[in-house]
């Protein structure tokens, strides 16, 4: 099987069973999602749900967060990942964003990573689910789930893998097959015990087929 082939069956398979593929995190406008991304980082969106609601109430705008103290923020997100860390970038970010962009989430990537505590991955995350934007967001889930299907081979760093799947996904259903890896990985093929009887996947996966083998 080439990769081409093996990438055509794999998202083909995921179309077919997963029509709908959608971020998990709740927000309403680009400037929530951005903060919810950000909170997201080594966290899960089930705990970011549950405390963007008070801190969305409390900061509507990136006006108001601006003009916020780190510990004012970190009294809403002390129970994420690294609450300090991401209460200082929060309100960083806030201050880039009311002076330099009045307050818009910019719609670039390049503009996007000036933002205090917004990386590459962030960044593309925030483009493709705000804007339908053709990037690819590569998390620890999807670096996973890419090597073991075997849509990449011995990738060094997420940004091999994002090339990777940038050469072979079709533009139109990145968006869309950025959530299939992640949501797959969360769900079905976990880091530590993988669900293989669960996955409809096990005919294109390179893990299954060298367990098979006994390598």
């Amino acid at each position: 099987m080439t990769t081409k082939q093996r990438f055509e069956a794999i998202l083909g398979w995921f179309e077919e069973h997963m029509p709908v593929a959608e971020s998990e995190l709740k927000f309403e406008n680009p400037f929530q999602l951005l903060i919810a991304v950000m909170l997201s980082a080594q966290c899960t969106d089930k705990r970011v749900n549950l405390v963007t609601p008070a801190l969305f109430e409390a900061y509507p705008d990136a006006e108001a967060l601006s003009q916020a103290t780190e510990d004012e923020v970190l009294r809403y997100i002390h129970s994420v990942s690294y609450p300090n860390a991401k209460a200082a970038h929060l309100v960083a970010m806030a201050k880039r964003l009311q002076d330099v962009y009045h307050g818009e989430v910019p719609e670039t990537l390049e503009e996007l990573q000036t933002l205090q505590g917004v990386g590459r991955k962030t960044a593309n995350v925030v483009l493709a689910v705000q804007w339908n934007k053709p990037t690819m967001a590569v998390d620890t889930h999807i670096f996973r789930v890419s090597e073991r299907l075997g849509l990449t081979t011995n990738s060094k760093n997420p940004r091999q893998t994002e090339e990777r799947l940038l050469k072979y996904i079709p533009p139109e259903i990145r968006p869309k097959a950025h959530h299939w890896l992640l949501l797959h990985g969360r769900y079905v093929c976990q880091a530590r015990k993988p669900k293989c009887k669960e996955c409809g996947l096990q005919e294109w996966c390179r893990l299954r087929t060298q367990e098979l083998k006994g390598l």
